[in-house]
């Protein structure tokens, strides 16, 4: 990657790529996008930024032009909880906008990386140690828009040898961001509750197994794929990658060794509990081990410790 443009830009993932990438890159080498600007954000300010509507194909076409773009890594996408209240949006923005970056990246000799998730998996997958390649049927349209993406890139490099390379996400703890609207945004609030309110109401219920990690490591895991040789990339796109699983009631004991005062009950949400009984527990990501060398550097326990430390300074400044 030399020259980058990052849609979505200004969401949870996109606004830490961002920095990250511009420390790696250089800042003028790295474009962020998103369909509004905010003139609050540091992304904004900090770099090169351009509005790109992804549903406009001309957007993406000029902005790759306009500055010599090698790699998109394509961000812009609704999620899971807030897919379910619009899923006809949710196809367009997912389904029809990563087609308009794929047909720009043929075009124009681009690299293209987009994160798939675990809601590609469904009910009847397989829910512990998930493998890589296994029977995906899932019962959200965030998961359907998902799997049809994961096909879109693997036609496109098959097809055109568009340079299509992307993982699984499991669920992802921030202290930059906040979540916008997925299933796993109960283990970001938690730690914000635990630090402002001391206690915490959550809206699965106790038991609920779910694979996570902590951005810094979804970051890593862009830059490594990124830059594997795409001769030890057998399978490309898709791959798992997960850092811990737990439950709510495991983050919940893991904070309380820091916060012995903290507290939690649950008032669950029957349409986010049905979106995470239909996901897995666990997934396999030695396939992701073997062809680009991923390692995930934080488990629960030191993910606790830092999202403890830079909330506190965060919010009690």
């Amino acid at each position: 990657m030399k020259k980058i443009l990052i849609t979505g830009a200004l969401g949870q993932i996109g606004s830490e790529l961002t920095s990250h990438l511009r420390n790696i890159y250089g800042v003028n080498n790295v474009v962020a996008s998103s369909k509004t600007r905010n003139e609050e954000s540091r992304i904004v300010e900090e770099g090169p930024f351009e509005i790109v509507d992804v549903l406009k194909v001309e957007d993406i076409a000029e902005t790759v032009k306009k500055y010599d773009i090698d790699s998109i890594i394509h961000l812009a996408a609704l999620l899971s909880a807030v897919g379910e209240g619009n899923p006809a949006l949710a196809w367009k923005v997912n389904v029809d906008g990563l087609f308009n970056v794929l047909e720009v990246a043929r075009e124009t000799k681009c690299a293209v990386f987009t994160p798939s998730s675990i809601a590609a998996f469904g009910p009847s997958t397989p829910p512990d140690k998930t493998p890589q390649d296994t029977l995906q049927r899932p019962t959200t349209m965030y998961g359907v828009t998902k799997v049809s993406g994961e096909l879109l890139c693997d036609y496109y490099f098959k097809k055109f040898g568009v340079d299509t390379r992307g993982v699984r996400y499991p669920g992802l703890i921030s202290y930059e961001t906040l979540p916008g609207g997925g299933t796993t945004d109960y283990a970001v609030h938690i730690y914000y509750d635990a630090i402002q309110k001391g206690k915490f109401t959550c809206y699965l219920k106790e038991g609920t197994a779910m694979d996570m990690m902590y951005m810094p490591d979804a970051l890593d895991a862009i830059v490594q794929l990124m830059e594997a040789d795409p001769n030890k990339l057998v399978h490309r796109n898709a791959f798992n990658i997960t850092a811990m699983s737990f439950t709510p009631e495991k983050i919940f004991a893991e904070i309380k060794k820091h916060l012995p005062e903290f507290s939690m009950d649950y008032h669950v949400d029957p349409i986010r509990q049905e979106i995470a009984d239909s996901w897995p527990n666990s997934l396999d990501d030695s396939v992701a081990r073997e062809e680009w060398g991923w390692n995930p550097k934080y488990d629960l326990s030191s993910m606790t410790v830092d999202m403890l430390a830079k909330l506190r300074e965060k919010l009690c400044k």
